[in-house]
C-alpha cells in the first residue's frame, strides 16, 4: 500500500533536487554579476518581495503547506544561496544560544557563518571593521521596551539598518534538579522583567540573580547545585537542562524586535519603514512638536518614538523614531527635508522592509 506512494515521493524528491541545483547555478551567475558590479549579496528588499510573492502563489494554489512553512523552506534555500554567492558572516550579541542567535538563524538560515560577540558594541564594531558582513542586535521588547544600549550605539555609528526581525519569545524554567530543590534562579534582566509576576507567585523566596545573558544563566544552572535558569529552548538543548516549565512569561504576546545592521542603505521594496535619529533645541518650547509636524502635514504615520540623553550636554535628548515608507519615497523625502530644517541634527538610520513574522 505504502510502496507506490513512497516511489512517487522519491521521484518528486529527485526532481526537486534537479530544480534546486538548476536554481543554484543561476544563483552562482547572480553572484558573479554582483561581484563585478560591487553589489551587496544580502538584498532585503528582493528577499522580502520574493517571500511575499511565494506565500501568495502558494495560497492561490490551495496547497497544504501553510505560508509560514513556505517561508521557512525558502529561508534555508536562500541561506544556501548566500554561501554560493559569498560566504556571509553574521555577527550577533552572543554567546551561542541567546534569543539574538535564534533571531539571526531565523533570518539568515543555517548555512551562513555566525560570529558571537561579547556585547552590542562589539557587534557594531565587527561590521564596521568588515570582519562580519552584517550584525543582528535587539532593539525593543513588547513587554520591557527599548534596548537602550542599541539606541546609544546608533548615535555614533555610520552603519545602517537594512532589515528587522520579529521573534516571539518564550521563557522557560531550566534546571538539572527537581523544582522543589531550586534555591537560585539566574537570567538576563530583560527575561527577569518578562517573568516578574510568575517568579513572585512561584518562587517568592528564591534568590533571583542577574546574568549577562540567558546562555550564561543556563551555564550557571548546569554548573551550580540547586540552581535554575530562565532561558530559551536552544539554551536547554546546548547545556543539557530539563525544561521544568515552559512559556512562563507574564504576557502571552511577548515579542522582541531585532535589527540587521550593515554598511549600505536598502533599496525600496514598496512595503517599508524608515528609522531616524534626531535632536532639537532643548532651550525652546514646542521644538519636538515642530520637528514632527511635517509628518502629520504629509500624512506619514509614526509607529515609534523613544528618547535618550545625548550624553553631550545636560537635558539634551536624541529621539529615535520609526515612520512608514522609504526615505526615497517622494512624500517621505519631502518630510525629512523639512524636519532637517527644524532639527539641530537629523540622521537617517535606514529604510528597510516591514515584517510581520
Amino acid at each position: 500500500m505504502l510502496t507506490p506512494i513512497r516511489k512517487k515521493i522519491d521521484a518528486l524528491d529527485e526532481r526537486l533536487l534537479e530544480l534546486l541545483n538548476q536554481r543554484a547555478d543561476l544563483v552562482h551567475e547572480v553572484g558573479e554579476v554582483k561581484r563585478r558590479n560591487g553589489g551587496a549579496i544580502f538584498a532585503p528588499d528582493r528577499e522580502e518581495t520574493l517571500l511575499r510573492s511565494l506565500e501568495k502563489r502558494n495560497a492561490k494554489l490551495g496547497g497544504r503547506l501553510p505560508g509560514s512553512a513556505v517561508r521557512a523552506i525558502y529561508r534555508e534555500i536562500m541561506s544556501a544561496s548566500y554561501q554560493l554567492e559569498k560566504g556571509l558572516v553574521i555577527a550577533y550579541f552572543g554567546p551561542a544560544g541567546t534569543y539574538t542567535h535564534e533571531a539571526a538563524r531565523n533570518k539568515f538560515g543555517a548555512s551562513v557563518e555566525y560570529s558571537a560577540q561579547a556585547n552590542i558594541t562589539e557587534v557594531f564594531a565587527a561590521v564596521a571593521r568588515g570582519t562580519a558582513d552584517y550584525g543582528v542586535v535587539p532593539i525593543e521588547n513588547s513587554t520591557e521596551g527599548a534596548v537602550t544600549h542599541t539606541l546609544d550605539e546608533f548615535m555614533s555609528s555610520d552603519l545602517k539598518i537594512c532589515s528587522e526581525i520579529l521573534l516571539k519569545v518564550e521563557q522557560n524554567l531550566l534546571a538539572r534538579c527537581p523544582r522543589s530543590e531550586i534555591c537560585k534562579i539566574y537570567s538576563h534582566p530583560q527575561s527577569l522583567g518578562q517573568c516578574r509576576r510568575w517568579l513572585q507567585t512561584n518562587f517568592p523566596t528564591a534568590e533571583v540573580l542577574v546574568a549577562s545573558s540567558n546562555t550564561r544563566a543556563a551555564q550557571h544552572a548546569a554548573e551550580e547545585p540547586n540552581t535554575a535558569a530562565i532561558a530559551g529552548k536552544l539554551a536547554a538543548e546546548l547545556y543539557k537542562l530539563d525544561i521544568l516549565e515552559a512559556s512562563i512569561q507574564d504576557s502571552a504576546f511577548n515579542t522582541t524586535r531585532f535589527l540587521v545592521i550593515g554598511p549600505q542603505l536598502c533599496p525600496a521594496s514598496g512595503h517599508d519603514k524608515t528609522s531616524l535619529l534626531f535632536s532639537v533645541p532643548a532651550e525652546k518650547s514646542g521644538t519636538l512638536f515642530s520637528a514632527l509636524e511635517p509628518l502629520q502635514q504629509l500624512g506619514i504615520s509614526m509607529s515609534k518614538i523613544e528618547s535618550r540623553p545625548s550624553k553631550r550636554k545636560a537635558w539634551e535628548y536624541f529621539f529615535f523614531v520609526d515612520i512608514e515608507g522609504h526615505a526615497q519615497d517622494t512624500r517621505v523625502a519631502e518630510a525629512l527635508a523639512e524636519m532637517e530644517k527644524r532639527c539641530t541634527w537629523l540622521k537617517i538610520l535606514g529604510s528597510y522592509p516591514k515584517t510581520t513574522a
